[in-house]
C-alpha cells in the first residue's frame, strides 16, 4: 500500500526544520520512529544532518521496547551504529538532566503516541518541555497520526489532586490530538515557555485511522502489537488498575479480558443485554506468561472492533469491570498502590482520573449500566472548542 501520509519526520528530512539549522541536537525516540520504508529516524537524520546528531533519548520500554511496564526502567546505553549516548527517560529520572542536555542547541521529538491519556509518551514530551525551557533550548516535534483517529474524544477529564505520570494534565482518556497537537496545548496551558516548531505532516486528515494512512505499523510498546490494540486501549488499559487480567502474558494485549473466577459464557450473557456498538464478544480461555495470573487458567472474553467508528473503548471497559463486579463480587479487586511512580493513591484512581468510578462501583447498591455511562461521557464540544486554537489540520 501507498502511503497517502508523509510524517512529520519525512518531511523535516526533505525540508528541514529551521532549529535545526546548523545545530546540535538530541533525538527522543524509539523503534516505532521510522520512515515509510522502515528506516530509524536516528539514521536518517545523521544522515541528513552530518555531524549534528549528537545524543538520544528514550521513553518508557526503551530504545527497542524491550522493558514491560509500570517502572520497570531502562537503562542507559549506546546506539552502537552511530556511536551515540542513549539516554532513558524512564529511569533513575523522567525528565533529561542539565548533564544529558549539556552541548546540545536544540532537541527533536519523534515518537509514535496512541491517542490515550495514559499512556506515557506525552508526559516524556510534557517533562522534555519543562527541562528544555529551563535550559534555553528549542524542542521540534515531528508529528505523526493518532492511531484512532482525530475526530472523537472520550471518557472523563483528569480532575485536580490525580495528576501522576499516567495523566499530567486536565485531558480525557481518548484526547483525539496528534502529538504535535498536544505539545502545542501543553506548552500553552501549563505556560511551560518552551520555543517549539512542529513539523506537521501531509496527507493526514483527523477522520484517518491509522490502516488508512498507507504507514508502516511498528509497535511502540511491547503490548501495542496491532492497531487494533490502540482502538481498545483507551478503556481496556483501566483493567490495569483491577485484578481483571488485560491481556498482559498473551498475544492479545488489551484484546481480551479474563480471571480464574470469571465464567466467561455467563459474562458474555450479561454483557450482551447491553449491546455494547461496534463490539463483537467472544468467550475464551487463556493462561497468561507473565503478569497477573500467570499460569492461572482465565476464563473471560476476546473483544473484537467491528466498526471502529461506532466503538466507544471507554464506556465498553467501565460496563465489562461493572458487570464482573456485579457478578463475581467476592472475587473482583480494585489493586493497591504503588503504581507508575504513585505511591499513595489507588492506581483505578490515576488511571481514570478521579476516584469517581471507584466510589460508584464500590457503593452498596451496584450501579445500573445507565449510570456506568454517565461515567465515560465527555463534554466533547467544550473540548474541541478548548483545544481548537492548537488543531493543525482540518
Amino acid at each position: 500500500m501507498t502511503s497517502t501520509v508523509q510524517t512529520g519526520l519525512q518531511r523535516c528530512l526533505a525540508q528541514p526544520a529551521e532549529l535545526l539549522r546548523g545545530r546540535r541536537f538530541g533525538l527522543l525516540m524509539n523503534q516505532a520512529s521510522v520512515d515509510s520504508r522502515l528506516r530509524q529516524a536516528c539514521d536518517l537524520l545523521a544522515e541528513r544532518f552530518p555531524g549534528q546528531l549528537a545524543a538520544l533519548f528514550t521513553p518508557q520500554h526503551g530504545l527497542w521496547g524491550e522493558e514491560q511496564a509500570n517502572m520497570i526502567e531502562s537503562p542507559h546505553g549506546r546506539y552502537e551504529p552511530l556511536g551515540l549516548p542513549v539516554y532513558s527517560l524512564y529511569s533513575e529520572t523522567r525528565r533529561p538532566t542539565a548533564e544529558m542536555l549539556a552541548g546540545l542547541d536544540a532537541l527533536v521529538i519523534d515518537l509514535q503516541d496512541v491517542g490515550t491519556r495514559v499512556y506515557t509518551f506525552v508526559w516524556t514530551m510534557q517533562q522534555c518541555l519543562i527541562a528544555c525551557a529551563a535550559a534555553g533550548i528549542p524542542v521540534v516535534v515531528l508529528d505523526r497520526p493518532n492511531p484512532i483517529g482525530g475526530r472523537i474524544a472520550e471518557g472523563p477529564l483528569l480532575e485536580a489532586g490525580y495528576e501522576s505520570f499516567v495523566g499530567g494534565a486536565t485531558i480525557p482518556l481518548r484526547h483525539g490530538l496528534t502529538i504535535g497537537e498536544m505539545a502545542l496545548l501543553l506548552n500553552a496551558e501549563q505556560q511551560i515557555g518552551a520555543k517549539l516548531e512542529i513539523v506537521p505532516m501531509t496527507g493526514w486528515r483527523r477522520d484517518m485511522a491509522f490502516d488508512s494512512t498507507g504507514l508502516p505499523w511498528v509497535w511502540p510498546s511491547p503490548n501495542m502489537p496491532r492497531t487494533s490494540t490502540t482502538w481498545l486501549y483507551p478503556g481496556q488499559v483501566l483493567l490495569e488498575g483491577t485484578n481483571l487480567s488485560e491481556g498482559r502474558g498473551t498475544t492479545l494485549p488489551f484484546e481480551v479480558v479474563g480471571a480464574p473466577f470469571i465464567d466467561a459464557h455467563r459474562l458474555l450473557r450479561e454483557l450482551e443485554r447491553l449491546e455494547l456498538p461496534g463490539l463483537a464478544l467472544r468467550p475464551i480461555r487463556f493462561v497468561p506468561t507473565f503478569d497477573k495470573w500467570k499460569g492461572q487458567r482465565c476464563g473471560g472474553l476476546a473483544l473484537h472492533v467491528i466498526d471502529s467508528g461506532a466503538l466507544r473503548s471507554v464506556e465498553m471497559t467501565l460496563q465489562i469491570v461493572a458487570a464482573v463486579k456485579r457478578l463475581w463480587p467476592a472475587d473482583f479487586e480494585w489493586l493497591p498502590p504503588p503504581y507508575e511512580y504513585e505511591r499513595e493513591k489507588m492506581p483505578i484512581d490515576i488511571l481514570f482520573g478521579s476516584a469517581r468510578l471507584r466510589q460508584a462501583l464500590d457503593s452498596e447498591s451496584s450501579p445500573p449500566p445507565a449510570t456506568i455511562a454517565e461515567l465515560a461521557k465527555l463534554d466533547e464540544t467544550g473540548w474541541w472548542r478548548r483545544v481548537q486554537p492548537h488543531l493543525l489540520y482540518d
